[in-house]
């Protein structure tokens, strides 16, 4: 029974599903559309996402990846880890792509090969023939697209490997602001600690001094008292001198604090936006590969469409009364063979030309052979009897 025309074509449209998932009724109600499409229509391309990451409350990066303390990066790393991820699914989807791309060419060829160099009823005549020869064209031009899809595939996995290198050197710019950010708040803060060691043993010190001094105000010797009190003066200055420089750091280390969260932000402005074009790059590099797909399935299906076409033009009748009017040997049949009497040829032979079937009740009987020596007809030698003629 042949296979109803465009089967196929329905199972590709079948594919072209909304994005995102829509409910039950709105597919029941679509597939009421996609009937009435052609039959060679494949299915549409998915539609593109906005340009920019849509706001979202609790999924913006540079809301959710902080941490207390100044000197963490969990919150960097763990989206550079998950960029890193994103990276290395592109590059095993470009991957299979290549992958699929050798598995269709190879596919290709072999068929091309087998469709020219491998006999498929070449002895056929008439329109079973012709059936065939279109059988075989159709069956080098589903190779051929095959080896075509190869190509396509390469195609789509080079620019997803472009679009992959565009990132990657758009991502290095913003590490690189991020990681002379970090080491410069690090030295910082490093900096500032230092500072307030210094602040604070300063301070000791100075009250150190003046605690040295309350106790030496009994004493009588002057030069004493004068030296603890030059020493608190010192101290007194030190601890002056050692606040204000840790002061200074404190606002040098808030400066770079508020300049690492400005940069911290945009980076993360940066990267969301780059994860949205990387998930919405490819999601349409995957619908646009089963698009292909099932496009190879449609176009299978009509050229294997000419070959079902050729073939209700094939008729079994006019193909054996071909055979015969161009092989014919002749409509006579030969004669029979007649039954010839070894002892009377002439009597049993029949006439010329004219073909008679053997027939025992016109032909004479046998002469029965006597056994008495003077019969003229016979001889008897040993055993045998003879007949002369």
């Amino acid at each position: 029974m042949r296979i109803r025309r465009g089967v196929v074509q329905g199972v590709a449209r079948a594919g072209r599903a909304l994005w995102p998932p829509v409910s039950v009724q709105s597919r029941t109600a679509g597939r009421g559309r996609e009937r009435q499409a052609s039959p060679g229509a494949v299915a549409a391309p998915l539609p593109s996402a906005p340009a920019a990451a849509p706001a979202m409350t609790r999924s913006l990066f540079k809301g959710n990846f902080w941490s207390p303390d100044i000197l963490s990066t969990i919150g960097y790393d763990s989206i550079i880890h998950h960029l890193n991820n994103g990276r290395k699914n592109c590059k095993e989807f470009e991957d299979f792509l290549k992958e699929r791309a050798s598995i269709e060419e190879r596919y290709g060829k072999d068929l091309l090969s087998l469709s020219r160099k491998k006999p498929c009823g070449q002895s056929e005549i008439n329109t079973l023939k012709r059936a065939l020869e279109v059988f075989k064209q159709q069956v080098d031009n589903v190779a051929q697209c095959h080896i075509q899809l190869a190509q396509t595939l390469r195609e789509e996995a080079r620019k997803l490997e472009e679009f992959r290198e565009k990132q990657k050197l758009q991502r290095k710019k913003t590490e690189l602001i991020m990681d002379a950010i970090h080491k410069q708040r690090s030295v910082q803060f490093k900096k500032t600690m230092d500072a307030k060691k210094n602040y604070e043993q300063k301070c000791r010190d100075k009250d150190d001094a003046e605690q040295a001094v309350h106790r030496s105000a009994n004493l009588v010797n002057s030069k004493q008292q004068e030296k603890l009190f030059v020493k608190l003066a010192t101290a007194k200055t030190a601890a002056e001198d050692s606040d204000k420089a840790y002061m200074l750091h404190i606002n040098t280390l808030d400066k770079v604090r508020e300049e690492w969260q400005s940069e911290h932000i945009k980076a993360c402005e940066v990267f969301e936006a780059q994860e949205y074009e990387r998930i919405n790059v490819f999601r349409n590099a995957l619908w646009l590969h089963v698009n292909q797909l099932s496009k190879q399935c449609v176009t299978s299906d009509e050229m294997y469409e000419e070959v079902r076409k050729s073939l209700e033009m094939c008729s079994i009748e006019k193909d054996i009364e071909y055979f015969v009017n161009q092989r014919k040997t002749g409509q006579t049949p030969p004669a029979p063979i007649m039954y010839e009497n070894y002892y009377c040829p002439q009597k049993n032979a029949a006439p010329s030309g004219k073909a008679t079937g053997m027939n025992l009740a016109r032909r004479g009987p046998l002469p029965i052979p006597k056994s008495l020596p003077d019969d003229p007809d016979y001889s008897l030698v040993d055993d045998y009897s003879l007949i002369y003629q």
